[in-house]
């Protein structure tokens, strides 16, 4: 007997496709002959989500750490879909586009959003520069902001866009000021099955929790995530905040990159923000070892003998500025193409 975990909206369509529940393999061989990578993966999500086991396996990014396998309950995974509904106010039959592979959480929550709210999903070829319908307009979406920048001319399509993935940078989101479409930075992972809070870009500072979500703190200032429909237990992150209420915060950087000088706590990231758009090359902030200040802050650039542009650090506060910059000729990156400090840094000073 399945559970209500595994129902499927009657309403839900696929590319134009209804699932249907008399022969329920067979939204699954026409998805098949697409005949591409993205029809194959979201019709094997398919079959795995009716059929009876309750868990389903997910793989992070290893954004911030090794790449590793969890399990997530169906029961968990409707239950942030209807509060992502609930918060953006999504009904059935409203379109949306997924865009991002289905190998990974944010892919697959499209998918499970779809089938419990009843969405009308269409499915495109995840890339940089996307192919989006060019008569549709959809109610919701979801990029990295990678996407985002390289689709700007798209994005008026959305009614209302999240971002998630990386960081979006200031520039970037200058950039989304003054567009119609409604877009939100998310602050998720694989263990909270996506996002737990979203920011609107251009108008907000701070993050705000999605529905039947609360926040607190360890003693590190890190963020506890409370969220008992979609985790039985808190999910204590690394990321320093500063907390305004239980339901708001601001997100300041990596517990595992903060640099202590001289008694005066940085955050990498929030600097790094000040920087971007300001340099061509790949760069990152980090602390190393100073007999004085106990740690002393320094850049790294992925370039060979360039000199940096004039003026590069006179927005920063004194005690932003890095004591002296380091170059490498290439950076270590991680499975999903996000820059591994703690490899790179191992590289510079072994």
């Amino acid at each position: 007997m399945h559970t209500p975990s595994h129902k499927i909206h009657p309403l839900f369509r696929i590319d134009g496709h209804p699932f249907d529940s008399e022969d329920p393999g067979a939204l699954s061989r026409i998805l098949a002959k697409r005949g591409d990578e993205t029809g194959r993966q979201i019709a094997e999500f398919i079959e795995e989500w009716i059929e009876p086991e309750e868990k389903v396996e997910l793989q992070t990014s290893g954004s911030t750490g090794k790449p590793k396998k969890i399990l997530a309950t169906k029961v968990a995974m409707t239950n942030s879909a209807l509060a992502t509904g609930a918060f953006f106010g999504l009904k059935s039959s409203d379109s949306a586009l997924l865009c991002m592979p289905v190998q990974y959480i944010a892919g697959k929550m499209m998918v499970v959003r779809a089938m419990v709210l009843g969405l009308e999903l269409d499915c495109v070829t995840p890339s940089k520069e996307l192919e989006i319908p060019a008569e549709k307009k959809y109610r919701f979406g979801a990029m990295v902001p990678m996407q985002v920048a390289a689709n700007l001319h798209q994005i008026n399509k959305f009614e209302t866009m999240i971002v998630g993935g990386a960081a979006v940078s200031p520039e970037l989101e200058s950039k989304l000021k003054g567009l119609p479409t409604k877009i939100y930075a998310t602050y998720g992972m694989t263990e909270t099955l996506t996002h737990v809070a979203v920011r609107r870009l251009g108008l907000e500072k701070l993050y705000r929790a999605m529905p039947g979500v609360t926040f607190s703190v360890d003693s590190r200032e890190c963020l506890v995530v409370n969220a008992p429909r979609i985790s039985p237990e808190p999910v204590v992150t690394n990321d320093v905040v500063d907390l305004r209420d239980d339901e708001r915060f601001e997100l300041l950087g990596r517990w595992d990159n903060v640099v202590n000088s001289g008694g005066v706590k940085l955050f990498p990231e929030k600097i790094e923000q000040k920087l971007k758009g300001k340099i061509d090359v790949p760069f990152f902030l980090a602390g190393k070892d100073d007999p004085e200040l106990g740690q002393r802050l320094i850049m790294v650039v992925e370039q060979a003998g360039e000199p940096l542009p004039d003026g590069l650090f006179d927005e920063l506060d004194p005690y932003e500025k890095p004591r002296r910059v380091y170059s490498v000729d290439a950076f270590e990156y991680t499975g999903s193409g996000k820059v591994d400090r703690g490899r790179t840094l191992g590289m510079l000073f072994p």
